[in-house]
C-alpha cells in the first residue's frame, strides 16, 4: 500500500473511531446528567464500574492466554525443516509474520479480547449477585446445596466455564496453527509428523479441555435440577436422573481427569505419540455415550416407564413444593364454596358486597374521559384507565376509575407539530380525573368527582367541587410523555408553557412556568452543545426558548424511569396514578426474578401475562424465561418533577436483599419507612397475580397421584362476548368482602374453569392484609352445575327479554352494543354475575355509554335480567326469587306487531295505541336529544324512552297481544337511541 493509501485509510479509521468515541461519550455524559437528576448516580457508576471490569478483566484474560500460546508455539518452532514443496509453500508466510510477528499477535489477541470483554460486560447482574449472595435458608432435595448457589453462583460458574472453553479451544487452533506455519506440525516430508516440542505444547492444551470437561460434568449435576425432566412436563431431576444420570456425571467426571493425566503422560514421558492420547479421547466419548446415554435411557424404558407414577410420584412432589415456593402461592388458602343456592336470596338487594360491584369498565370508558374531560382535542387519558380506592364519603373506603390528563403528541394539530410547540409550550398535562366505579349519571356517563379545568361542569354530571385534593395537578411525567420537554424561564413575566384554558372562557388559555427540580440543568453552552448533539438538534443552540434557567426533561414515562433506576427489576405493565398526600404519583410494582431455582417450573413471562388488556394501556412484559418470582418493590414516580422512589415491599427476599447490597445497602427504603397514606393505595399487582393464577391452576394440586393425572386442572377462560378470540379474560379489581373475609377488601379477582370444560370452578382473588399479600382460592364442587363466565355471558344475552332490548340498543341509529367486564361474585351461597352493558352510536365521535346492567344469579341462565342500574337488578333477582318463576326464555317470533293479513298494520286498541304514540314521540326525544349534545336532556329522554316501552309492553299485555319485545309503533320502527339508566347515580 503507498503511504497516501495508508494516511487514508488512518484517516478514515480515525474518524470512524472519534464518531464512535464521541456518541458513546456524549450518551454515558447525558445518562450521568440523568442520574444525577433523580439521585441515582450510584446505580449509574456501580453498573458502569463493573462493566468495564469485567471487559478488562475477561478481555484481558483471553487476550494475554492466546498471546502466550502463539508466543510459545513460535518459540517451539523448529530452528531446522526437511525440505519439502509444503515447507516451500510456507516460505513465503513465514517471510509476511516473522518480521512483525508481535504486531500480529497483539492485533489477534486484541480483536479476540475485544469481543470476549463485550461478552463478558453484559453479564455484569450474575457478576453483582455472585459478589453479594445470601442465603434463601432453603436446601434443595437432593444435593442438601442452599438455593441461593443456584440462584447467585451456578450462572456465573457456568459462564466461566464457557469462557474457560472457548479460550481454549481458540488457543489450540491458534498454536496449531503457527505451529504448522513455522514446521512444528508437518502434513508432507520424511520423519514425525510433530516436534516433540509441539507434541507437548497442543496435548497440554488438549489435557486442560479434559479437566474443563470434568468440571463441566461437576455443574451438569447441579444443572439436572433446573431443566424439564420429571414427568408429566416438570421440572428437576426426576427418577432416571437421579438414579442413573447423576451417577454417570460423576463417573465421567472421574474418568475425564484420569483421561487428562493420560494424555499429557502417554504424550510426552511414555509412548512420545499420540496414538494412545488419542484412544483414551476415544473411551472417554464411548463411556459418555455409554454411561451417560445408554445406560439412563435404558434405565427410563426399563424401570421407569411401566410404572411411571410411582417412579416420578416423589419427584413429581418435589416439583410442585419448589414451584409454590418460588412463585409465592405456598401459603394458598384454599377454601370450599358450594354454591348451593340458585334462587336469588331476600337478602340480594342488601348485600354490601353486591351493592359494591364496579360497574364502569376502565376500558370502555376512557373514551368518556377523554371526550367530556379534555376541552382541547390534544388531551387524552390513553387507551385504559385504573383502579383504585379513595375514603370520601362515610369513612368507607370506595373503588374509583381514574384517569390522568395527558398531552398526546399525535393528536396536536399540523400547526402546533412544530419543535417549538412540541417541547417548549405543550410540555405538560394536568389533573386526575376520578369518577366512581359504579356510578353513571347523565345518560351513561361517569360521575367526575375530580380533576376539573373550570367550574362550568353540568349539573347533575359531575361533582360540584374537587373532592380529591390536588395540591399540584400539572403532569410533567406520565405514560403518554413520549417527548424531551424544556421547561424553565429567565424571566419570571414570560411564561410559555401551555397550562389549561381559562375557566370562564375555553377559546383562550393559561400560560405557566415550570418551578419544579424535575430535569437536568441545561443553561451552559457545554450542556446545551451536547444534548445538541445527541438529539441532533441545532435549536438547543439556536433557539430563546433555551436560556440560563432552561430544564432539559427527557426519560418522562413512569416505566421507563423505574426500569432505569432499578435495571435489575422487572416493572409491571400497568403502572397507575394515585393522589397522595396531594400530589400525583404514579405506583409501579417491581418483580425480581431469577430462572436456576431447582425444581420449580419454568415459564415464559410475557406468555403467562398476556390477556385481553396488553397492549391496550398495560405494556406486554419481555419475553424472559424465568422460575422464581416476588413483588419485591413497590416504586413511586412524582407526576411533577419525577422523583422516583423505591420502597422495599417483600422483607424476606434474598435477591432484593443481595440487589441493595451491591449499590451500597441505601437503594432501597425500608419497608418501615412507607408512608401509611401511600400503603393505603398499593393494590395486588396484575402481572403478579396473572402468573400465580396460571400457576395456581395446575398447583393447586399437591398430590403427586392427582397431578400425575391431571383430572383436577384448570384453566383461564376465554373473554366471554369473544370466546373463539383465544384471548384470555382479565382478572378484575373489586373492592368486596368474599366468604370467609372478614371485612371488604380492595383485591383482585378471577374466575377459573375445569380444564377443557366452561363451567365454573375455583374463584381466585389476591388481596392485601396488613399490608402483606394474601391469595384465596373458593373451590367449587366437582362438576358443579354453576356455569363459567362464557355460558353465563351466552346464556344471559340468548334470554328471550335480553335478547330483544339488546336488538333494540343495537338497531338505534346503527349503535353498537359492546359488553362491559363480566363479573363473578360469590353473594349469598350462590353466584352473582354482572355484566355492564355500553352502546356506542353510530354517530362521529360518539363514546360508549353505560346504557343497562345484564346481571344474574344461580346457574347463569335461570335467573336473569336486564336493568337500568345496579340497585334496580338486584331488585329484580330478588322478585324473580320471590314468585320463582324465571322468565320465559322462548325467543320471540317476530319483532313487529302482529299482520292482518292484507298487508296494513292490524287496528291497535285505545290504551296501546296511545302507549304506541307515547314511544314513538319518546324515541323521537332521544334523537333530537342526543343530536343536540346536551347530555342533561340526553339522559331525561332516555328515562322517558324506558318508562314509555314499559308502558307499551304492559298495554301489550292488557291487550292481550303477544309481547314479542319492545317492538313498538306500527307507523314507526323502532330506531330511536338506546334506553339507559335515569341521570341518578346507580348502585
Amino acid at each position: 500500500m503507498s503511504r497516501r493509501g495508508r494516511v487514508t485509510v488512518g484517516v478514515l479509521v480515525g474518524v470512524f473511531l472519534l464518531f464512535t468515541l464521541l456518541g458513546w461519550g456524549i450518551d454515558a455524559y447525558t445518562d450521568y446528567l440523568w442520574y444525577d437528576e433523580v439521585d441515582f448516580t450510584g446505580v449509574f457508576t456501580g453498573v458502569l464500574v463493573t462493566r468495564l471490569l469485567l471487559f478488562l478483566a475477561i478481555g484481558l484474560l483471553m487476550a494475554l492466554v492466546i498471546a502466550a500460546n502463539l508466543y510459545l508455539a513460535y518459540r517451539l518452532r523448529p530452528l531446522l525443516r526437511p525440505h519439502s514443496a509444503e515447507q516451500a509453500t510456507l516460505e513465503r508466510y513465514r517471510m509476511v509474520i516473522q518480521p512483525r510477528l508481535g504486531t500480529w499477535i497483539t492485533i489477534i489477541a486484541v480483536v479476540i479480547g475485544f469481543f470476549a470483554g463485550l461478552s463478558a460486560q453484559s453479564r455484569w447482574k450474575d457478576w453483582m449477585l455472585f459478589q453479594n449472595s445470601q442465603p434463601f435458608g432453603v436446601r434443595d432435595p437432593e444435593h442438601n446445596v442452599d438455593v441461593g448457589f443456584y440462584i447467585f453462583e451456578y450462572p456465573l460458574w457456568r459462564y466461566v466455564l464457557g469462557v474457560g472453553f472457548t479460550t481454549i479451544v481458540l488457543s489450540v487452533l491458534g498454536a496449531l496453527a503457527v505451529h504448522y506455519i513455522f514446521g512444528g506440525v508437518r502434513l508432507q516430508g520424511v520423519g514425525d509428523r510433530m516436534t516433540a516440542a509441539a507434541r507437548a505444547h497442543l496435548t497440554t492444551l488438549v489435557a486442560f479441555f479434559v479437566l474443563l470437561k470434568a468440571v463441566a460434568y461437576i455443574l451438569d449435576q447441579r444443572a439436572l435440577l433446573l431443566e424439564q425432566h420429571v414427568s408429566p412436563g416438570l421440572y428437576g431431576a426426576g427418577y432416571t436422573d437421579v438414579n442413573a444420570l447423576l451417577p454417570a456425571k460423576e463417573i465421567l467426571a472421574y474418568i475425564s481427569i484420569v483421561v487428562a493425566i493420560a494424555i499429557v503422560v502417554f504424550s510426552n514421558a511414555v509412548m512420545r505419540n499420540l496414538v494412545w492420547p488419542g484412544v483414551s479421547l476415544a473411551l472417554l466419548a464411548i463411556s459418555a455415550v455409554a454411561i451417560g446415554g445408554i445406560y439412563p435411557l435404558a434405565v427410563q424404558n426399563f424401570q421407569v416407564k411401566p410404572s411411571l407414577a410411582d417412579k416420578e410420584a416423589p419427584y413429581i412432589a418435589r416439583s410442585i413444593e419448589a414451584t409454590r415456593a418460588a412463585f409465592g402461592i405456598a401459603g394458598t388458602e384454599i377454601r370450599p364454596y358450594a354454591a348451593s343456592t340458585t334462587v336469588p336470596p331476600a337478602t340480594l338487594a342488601s348485600d354490601t358486597s353486591a351493592q359494591n360491584v364496579r360497574l364502569i369498565d376502565p376500558q370502555l370508558v376512557s373514551e368518556a374521559y377523554t371526550q367530556q374531560q379534555q376541552v382541547r382535542g390534544f388531551y387524552d387519558f390513553g387507551p385504559k384507565l385504573d383502579v383504585d380506592r379513595y375514603t370520601l364519603t362515610n369513612n368507607k373506603p370506595q373503588d374509583y376509575v381514574v384517569g390522568v390528563r395527558e398531552i398526546n403528541d399525535n393528536a396536536l394539530t399540523t400547526q402546533q407539530q412544530n419543535w417549538l410547540n412540541r417541547h417548549t409550550v405543550f410540555t405538560h398535562g394536568y389533573g386526575m380525573v376520578a369518577a366512581p366505579a359504579n356510578q353513571v349519571v347523565c345518560g351513561g356517563l361517569p360521575y367526575f368527582v375530580s380533576g376539573f379545568l373550570g367550574d362550568d361542569q353540568q349539573p347533575g354530571c359531575a361533582s360540584g367541587s374537587e373532592e380529591i385534593k390536588v395540591d399540584q395537578p400539572r403532569v410533567y411525567f406520565g405514560e403518554q410523555s413520549t417527548e424531551y420537554a424544556i421547561v424553565g424561564q429567565a424571566d419570571a413575566n414570560k411564561k410559555t408553557e401551555f397550562d389549561r384554558p381559562q375557566p370562564d372562557n375555553n377559546n383562550a388559555e393559561e400560560r405557566y412556568t415550570y418551578e419544579g427540580t424535575g430535569g437536568v440543568p441545561i443553561g451552559s453552552f457545554f450542556r446545551r452543545l451536547v444534548f445538541a448533539i445527541k438529539n441532533t438538534e441545532s435549536n438547543f443552540l439556536l433557539s430563546d426558548a433555551v436560556n440560563k434557567d432552561s430544564r432539559l426533561m427527557y426519560v418522562r414515562d413512569p416505566r421507563s424511569r423505574v426500569e432505569k433506576v432499578a435495571p435489575f427489576l422487572t416493572i409491571d405493565g400497568d403502572p397507575y396514578p394515585a393522589v397522595v398526600d396531594g400530589r400525583i404519583k404514579w405506583i409501579l410494582d417491581g418483580y425480581t426474578t431469577a430462572a436456576t431455582y431447582p425444581y420449580a417450573q419454568r415459564i415464559n413471562l410475557q406468555e403467562e401475562t398476556t390477556d385481553e388488556l396488553t397492549n391496550r394501556g398495560t405494556v406486554a412484559l419481555a419475553r424472559d424465561n424465568i422460575n422464581y418470582m416476588r413483588n419485591s418493590v413497590k416504586a413511586t414516580v412524582d407526576a411533577y418533577d419525577g422523583t422516583v422512589t423505591l420502597y422495599e415491599f417483600d422483607e424476606q427476599d434474598p435477591v432484593l436483599k443481595a440487589w441493595n447490597k451491591a449499590f451500597g445497602g441505601k437503594l432501597i427504603t425500608p419497608k418501615a419507612q412507607t408512608p401509611a397514606s401511600l400503603a393505603a393505595h398499593f393494590r395486588y399487582p396484575a402481572d403478579m397475580f396473572k402468573v400465580q393464577r396460571n400457576l395456581l391452576a395446575r398447583f393447586h394440586v399437591t398430590q403427586p397421584a392427582e397431578y400425575f393425572s391431571g383430572q383436577d386442572f384448570w384453566q383461564v377462560p376465554n373473554v366471554p362476548d369473544d370466546p373463539d378470540s383465544g384471548v384470555k379474560q382479565p382478572p378484575f379489581y373489586l373492592n368486596v368482602q368474599l366468604p370467609g373475609q372478614d371485612s371488604t377488601r380492595f383485591q383482585l379477582t378471577s374466575a377459573v374453569t375445569p380444564n377443557n370444560r366452561d363451567n365454573l370452578a375455583a374463584l381466585i382473588s389476591g388481596s392485601y392484609v396488613d399490608n402483606k399479600p394474601r391469595l384465596e382460592v373458593l373451590e367449587l364442587p366437582d362438576q358443579t352445575a354453576i356455569q363459567g363466565p362464557v355460558q353465563v355471558h351466552q346464556r344471559m344475552t340468548n334470554n328471550a327479554t335480553v335478547r330483544s332490548e339488546l336488538t333494540l340498543l343495537s338497531n338505534s341509529n346503527q349503535s353498537q352494543v359492546l359488553f362491559g367486564n363480566l363479573i363473578s361474585l360469590p353473594v349469598g351461597d350462590g353466584m352473582l354475575y354482572v355484566e355492564p352493558v355500553y352502546v356506542k352510536s353510530g354517530q362521529q365521535d360518539a363514546v360508549p355509554l353505560l346504557q343497562k346492567v345484564l346481571m344474574s344469579y344461580g346457574d347463569g341462565g335461570t335467573y336473569v335480567v336486564l336493568a337500568n342500574n345496579l340497585k334496580d337488578g338486584l331488585d329484580k333477582l330478588v322478585a324473580q326469587g320471590k314468585s320463582n318463576q324465571p322468565p320465559t326464555n322462548t325467543p320471540p317470533t317476530n319483532n313487529q306487531p302482529p299482520n292482518t293479513g292484507n298487508g296494513q298494520p292490524p287496528v291497535l286498541p285505545g290504551q296501546l295505541a296511545q302507549a304506541a304514540a307515547a314511544l314513538d314521540k319518546a324515541i323521537a326525544d332521544v334523537k333530537t336529544a342526543q343530536a343536540s349534545g346536551d347530555f342533561v336532556r340526553y339522559g331525561q329522554a332516555l328515562q322517558a324512552l324506558d318508562t314509555a316501552m314499559t308502558n307499551f309492553q304492559n298495554a301489550q299485555k292488557a291487550a292481550g297481544t303477544p309481547t314479542t319485545g319492545p317492538s313498538v309503533s306500527p307507523s314507526t320502527p323502532p330506531s330511536g337511541a338506546p334506553s339507559a339508566p335515569a341521570p341518578t347515580p346507580s348502585g
